[in-house]
């Protein structure tokens, strides 16, 4: 996954410490007090200089992302906010390289080099602490991020979508390995989900569990619903959406199906709606399952597997592009 392998951000104090701490050492080899200033301030720049420089890098290039992640990004940290912090170190890194040069420069013929390697640290730890904040919240983010589950492109991917507490991850837990939390409030699932089922020869399918979404306008649900869209969107190739006819979760089963049209307008995917709880209440017309007594569960598992397969077939029905001819 894209920001499983971004390394801890140290804050500005951290950094500081560390790279003088070496610098400092580097400074004891040199037995000429002038040419051990020097190679101090040399030192402590080029560490903090590097150590910066390589927070940036560690991070993905957000453009470059899938749909998925940027949008789940953005939703989760702000992209803007991270774009700006990221630009804010890049800056102080090179700052602080330019500090050191000149400062590295003019002891070649200085007088008092002990004062100018003093106003040296001083200037570089100004800008350390200047993007402070960012370092800080760089580290956070990436906290978040990491968290973030691996959402295979290469996979066939089942979004089960609905209202909050109408049995999706009920559904999800009787089909694929993914573990989520079950109860009987609404929001129960706070993110996204992710679980597999193995078909055998090394093939499985990808369910994605997600939280639960009120029929609202667009910009008036919270992240946690908006991260579901943003799998709806980005990551099905069948969108399964769960009714609770019975209206047990809360809701009244005409909002739901509000939100059921609107997931169909938003996506170009087959959505397949069920009705859940149908121990409790069915409707004519709709695949039926219980996720509590099991009934349908494989029914609808294998309307599933049709869908991939129909799929699979499409793209080995499809011609090889052309190159583009010369």
């Amino acid at each position: 996954m894209e920001f499983e392998t971004v390394p801890t951000v140290p804050t500005a104090d951290e950094l500081l410490d560390r790279s003088l701490r070496r610098a400092a050492a580097k400074k004891k080899l040199k037995t000429n007090v002038d040419r051990a200033n020097e190679e101090f301030v040399r030192a402590a720049s080029s560490a903090i200089h590097d150590k910066l420089k390589s927070v940036v890098s560690a991070f993905p290039s957000f453009e470059r992302l899938p749909p998925f992640y940027r949008e789940m990004a953005d939703i989760l940290v702000s992209l803007d906010r991270l774009k700006k912090s990221l630009g804010a170190v890049t800056w102080a890194a090179d700052r602080v390289r330019a500090i050191g040069s000149g400062y590295a420069r003019s002891m070649r013929r200085a007088a008092d080099t002990d004062n100018l390697r003093r106003q040296a640290v001083a200037r570089i730890a100004s800008v350390v602490h200047q993007v402070d904040k960012d370092l800080v919240f760089l580290n956070e983010a990436r906290n978040i991020l990491r968290k973030l589950p691996h959402v295979s492109e290469d996979e066939f991917t089942v979004v089960v979508a609905g209202y909050p507490n109408v049995g999706k991850s009920s559904f999800i837990r009787l089909v694929s390995t993914a573990e989520p939390e079950i109860a009987t409030y609404p929001f129960t699932t706070k993110g996204v989900i992710v679980g597999h089922r193995d078909l055998g020869r090394g093939e499985r399918i990808q369910f994605i569990d997600t939280p639960g979404v009120l029929d609202r306008p667009a910009d008036e649900r919270n992240p946690i619903e908006r991260q579901a869209v943003s799998a709806i969107v980005n990551a099905a190739d069948v969108v399964l959406f769960m009714l609770d006819a019975s209206e047990h979760c809360g809701y009244l089963l005409d909002d739901q199906i509000a939100l059921l049209d609107e997931i169909r307008g938003l996506v170009d995917v087959p959505v397949v709606a069920v009705i859940n709880k149908a121990d409790i209440r069915r409707i004519e017309g709709y695949p039926a399952v219980s996720t509590l007594t099991g009934e349908g569960v494989e029914e609808v598992l294998g309307l599933l597997l049709r869908y991939r397969e129909s799929t699979r077939h499409t793209s080995l029905q499809e011609p090889p592009r052309s190159k583009t001819p010369e």
